[in-house]
């Protein structure tokens, strides 16, 4: 039934344009937009995350030299450099940002039911940041050190299936710590982070909001014990304690008591101390939801490889949130697609045929039906394929 359509326009029926739409009417996106329009300009950087276009001429060129299949692929405006370069530059960013956490809550329920590696109910998720590294002397509003300017992307990202709930991006200079109070916390769920998030007024919020949290203590955190839970030390497992802050303004920032765990690693011989204010889990649990956090790293090292957020087409504020921002719509579209159609291959095989295929007048299932294809995917790769379910 879909002779004659090109991949990228079957790609694009996943698209829920109506949506979209309501997103672009929101920011008056398409005002006194007489030809050029948010749906063009969403389809060529989406064209560019997916075949990895280097610049807006590498962009116009590509498009142009397919003239005759642009219609039919969605494309209602005639592709220019400097018409894309305005959009990037005045079309609010906050649009596709919109957009994304559309296809994400599309997303999210198809892979409710991951496993996690371990057994835990409830939704779980891993915070961080991860850093982009500009030029001063092109991006100045980024400032972030005297010889560089700099963006981060804090992510909270949904371990069942990877799939990032929430992103803020900001200057360089934004501790971490601070995205917390940007974040509204779900009634039991689980939120693993780092060290760098280790602050007990913004943890006690939201342990009052009902949610659970997993992170490490640091040295000089003051605790003093009150219950001690037997272990078994063959697991690794040393202690598990009920504690108390000691100190005085520790204490009235988390006057609640907090449970600590050691753990040691016997493959990277060294000592974890875990704080959480989970008190059912068993302690053996703690270490693997811990570890999960280790998917955000992962999420960041695959879209940085696979997709265009380190090099961006234009250069102010707008167009850097922009690009990223379609980025991840096209993340998720295309992990939306693979739950779809249930593909056996990974994000990243699913987006390396993609890349090679766009053009091709065939059904997009037929690309992933054939029997060398799904050897492949079966056996060991040595690519970053991140969301391997």
């Amino acid at each position: 039934m879909n002779l004659g359509r090109t991949v990228f326009a079957q790609l694009m029926e996943h698209f829920p344009a109506y949506d979209f739409q309501k997103c672009v009417a929101r920011y008056d996106g398409d005002f006194r937009k007489r030809s050029f329009s948010c749906f063009d300009q969403f389809l060529c950087l989406s064209f560019a995350q997916l075949t990895y276009r280097e610049s807006l001429r590498d962009i116009e060129a590509c498009l142009r030299s397919v003239q005759g299949k642009l219609y039919h692929m969605g494309f209602r405006s005639r592709i220019s450099r400097a018409t894309l370069s305005d959009a990037n530059e005045s079309v609010d960013w906050r649009i596709y940002a919109d957009f994304a956490q559309i296809l994400i809550a599309t997303a999210r329920p198809m892979y409710a039911a991951e496993s996690l590696g371990f057994d835990l109910d409830g939704t779980v998720y891993a915070l961080d940041s991860t850093t982009i590294d500009l030029c001063l002397s092109v991006f100045p509003w980024a400032r972030f050190q005297s010889t560089k300017s700099a963006v981060k992307m804090h992510t909270l990202l949904d371990l069942r299936g990877s799939i990032p709930t929430f992103i803020e991006v900001s200057d360089g200079k934004l501790h971490d710590v601070n995205i917390l109070d940007q974040m509204l916390p779900e009634a039991g769920s689980f939120y693993v982070m780092d060290r760098g998030y280790l602050d007990f007024e913004r943890l006690h919020a939201f342990h009052r909001c009902g949610a659970f949290f997993v992170t490490r203590t640091k040295a000089g955190v003051l605790l003093r014990r009150r219950y001690s839970r037997a272990v078994d030390k063959s697991t690794g497992l040393r202690s598990d304690h009920t504690v108390v802050l000691s100190s005085a303004a520790s204490s009235r920032n988390y006057p609640d008591p907090l449970r600590r765990v050691r753990f040691y690693d016997l493959d990277q011989r060294r000592w974890l101390v875990f704080l959480t204010n989970n008190f059912d889990l068993p302690a053996l649990t703690i270490a693997p939801l811990y570890r999960a956090r280790w998917k955000v790293e992962l999420f960041f090292k695959w879209i940085k490889q696979h997709l265009r957020i380190k090099a961006f087409y234009g250069t102010s504020e707008n167009a850097v949130k922009t690009q990223i921002w379609i980025a991840i719509a096209v993340y998720v579209l295309v992990a939306i697609l693979k739950k779809r159609l249930d593909l056996e291959a990974t994000l990243y095989q699913i987006l390396q045929v993609l890349s090679v295929t766009l053009f091709e007048k065939t059904p997009i299932i037929r690309a992933f039906d054939d029997q060398d294809f799904r050897e492949q995917s079966a056996s060991s790769s040595n690519q970053l394929n991140l969301l391997d379910f």
